[in-house]
């Protein structure tokens, strides 16, 4: 068993660094699919529980390698609206390790979950070149699909603050920024269905250990990401893998 448990930590462990891909862009959906997570209930967990934990260093070291060894994330602001783009004006938003006074990272506190976001950009609008800078404060909630046995995140961002714009074009900007980023990230994948399923031979007893996650809980404290993944086992039929050994 404990082959089974340190794949199914390794494999949240970088399913946890899907949570940043929203740096380069991810499809959009239009629903998200399964429920929210929510805090443990009072007491000792359930049998068949698994605890991961992640610690705020490990969101931040992640973040500090993309920016670190990989170009700066940037993408489209919101949607072509059929104006001309002038030579160094494209409407886009590029984030940044840090800026406007905020480091891009993870908080983990509170029983939240937030990501500032620094960045910069410019949009081009049918009134001339709006060049920006500022930073953004998002939330990011969990939710678990028990159809494909996934936990994804959904991003929100709550503010947008602007340096410096006259009135005008922050009400032009704002609303841009925050929707292409909730549009951008949404819906995460944190953990994969693959990566939590088990489904392992017992030879001394001719059949498989199979367990399929039945819940997950969640909780934020000591600036850290407490997972609680709860399994159903059951026996299955005898399979044999051709490259790993049974137990």
């Amino acid at each position: 068993m404990g082959r089974i448990f340190i794949g199914l930590i390794v494999g949240l462990v970088f399913g946890a660094i899907a949570t940043f891909y929203f740096f380069v862009g991810v499809p959009a959906a239009a629903q998200l699919p399964g429920r929210p997570i929510g805090n443990p209930e009072p007491g000792a967990p359930p049998a068949g529980t698994v605890q991961v934990v992640l610690r705020q260093e490990f969101f931040n070291d992640v973040l500090s390698t993309i920016f670190s060894e990989m170009n700066p994330p940037s993408f489209a602001l919101g949607a072509d609206d059929g104006v001309p783009t002038p030579e160094g004006c494209s409407s886009t938003i590029t984030v940044l390790p840090e800026g406007s006074g905020v480091q891009t990272g993870v908080t983990l506190a509170n029983n939240r979950l937030e990501a500032p976001i620094a960045f910069n950009g410019a949009y081009n609008s049918p009134f001339g070149c709006f060049r920006f800078t500022g930073w953004a404060n998002s939330v990011l909630q969990l939710r678990f699909d028990p159809e494909s046995q996934s936990v994804v995140g959904q991003l929100n961002v709550e503010t947008v603050n602007l340096d410096g714009v006259n009135p005008v074009v922050n009400a032009i900007v704002t609303p841009l920024v925050q929707s292409t980023l909730n549009s951008r990230v949404n819906p995460v994948k944190i953990i994969d269905g693959t990566q939590t399923a088990i489904n392992t031979p017992v030879a001394s007893v001719k059949a498989n250990l199979v367990a399929k996650v039945n819940d997950v809980r969640s909780e934020v404290r000591e600036k850290a990401l407490y997972l609680f993944i709860e399994y159903d086992f059951a026996g299955g039929p005898f399979v044999l893998p051709q490259t790993s050994p049974s137990l």
